[in-house]
This record gives structure tokens, C-alpha cells and sequence, in this order.
């Protein structure tokens, strides 16, 4: 018979060895987990996303799951000269992105300013399972990029035209 002491230590030993290998897979330089559904967040969006942040070397960056590797990957990049008009017209009819767009401004105080919008996309035509994996995927997603200044859900081009985004900016 194994006493309690006995299985205690083996349990313990086990855990370690369980938390090494998981250590070591979460460390891996691409990845990292997301807790609530599983996805892991390329680094590349991160970076993007910090280079838009920081530089303004894009004016929008498009995002999308690749669930055959399970992960957040960058879908498209907009290029500074890049409008509103260019970024809505690269979202898909039918499928479901996350985005980012550094939205420039003029306040009732004649001052610029700028906001960066995360943007959750999920029109009705796309598939119930992808609009299922943005949803569960969002939050901890939009935690990654450390900045956000303004959430929009949309599910069809209205509920992000160019009046809602000023609205939500002011």
C-alpha cells in the first residue's frame, strides 16, 4: 500500500515535470497562450501593432485566427496614405477579422488628434464557429495590444461608417 506521503511526493514530482514542458512550449518565440480559448497571439501583431502605435508606420492593420496553428496572425498591413474608404474595403463579406486603425481627427476645438480603434468584425454571413472563435478570442487579444483607445463591434459596413467612428472619437 503507497502512503499518503509517498503519493504526495510523486503527484509533486509529476507537476514539476508537467510544468517544465508546458514552460518551456509557452516560451516559444512566436507564441503565446491565450488562456480563454486557446489561441496563442503571433508576436508579429504585437510588433505591427507597436510600430503603429509608436511610429505611425500603418494606418490600420488587419488580423485574423489561422486555426489550423491556432494563432492570431497579421492579415493585412495599411500603409500611412491609406483612408478609412481602403480599410473597410479590405475586410471580407463573409468572414470575421479583428483590426486596429489609427483614426486622425479634428475636435470641436480645432485640435488634431489621434485614436486607435479596435475593431471586431463579424458579419452576419460568416460561419456561426468563426464568430464563435473571434468572440471567445477578443478580450484577451485586445489585452495583447497594450493602447486601445476605442472598441467597435460591427456585422455590416453601417455600424462603422465614417459618422459612428467620428462619434465614438469625440
Amino acid at each position: 500500500m503507497v502512503s499518503t506521503s509517498d503519493l504526495f511526493v510523486s503527484l509533486n514530482a509529476a507537476h514539476g515535470m508537467f510544468s517544465d514542458v508546458l514552460g518551456t512550449v509557452m516560451d516559444l518565440p512566436c507564441c503565446k497562450s491565450n488562456s480563454a480559448s486557446g489561441m496563442a497571439v503571433c508576436d508579429e501583431c504585437k510588433l505591427k501593432f507597436l510600430e503603429l502605435k509608436a511610429k505611425r508606420s500603418f494606418r490600420f492593420i488587419v488580423f485574423k485566427i489561422n486555426e489550423k496553428v491556432q494563432q492570431v496572425v497579421v492579415d493585412r498591413l495599411g500603409q500611412p496614405g491609406e483612408s478609412y474608404e481602403d480599410f473597410t474595403a479590405c475586410l471580407p463579406a463573409d468572414e470575421c477579422r479583428y483590426a486596429v486603425f489609427d483614426f486622425d481627427f479634428v475636435t470641436d476645438e480645432n485640435c488634431q488628434k489621434s485614436k486607435i480603434f479596435f475593431i471586431s468584425w463579424a458579419p452576419d454571413t460568416s460561419r456561426v464557429r468563426s464568430k464563435m472563435l473571434y468572440a471567445s478570442s477578443k478580450d484577451r487579444f485586445k489585452r495583447e495590444l497594450d493602447g486601445i483607445q476605442v472598441e467597435l463591434q460591427a456585422t455590416d459596413p453601417s455600424e462603422m461608417s465614417m459618422d459612428i467612428v467620428k462619434a465614438r472619437a469625440l
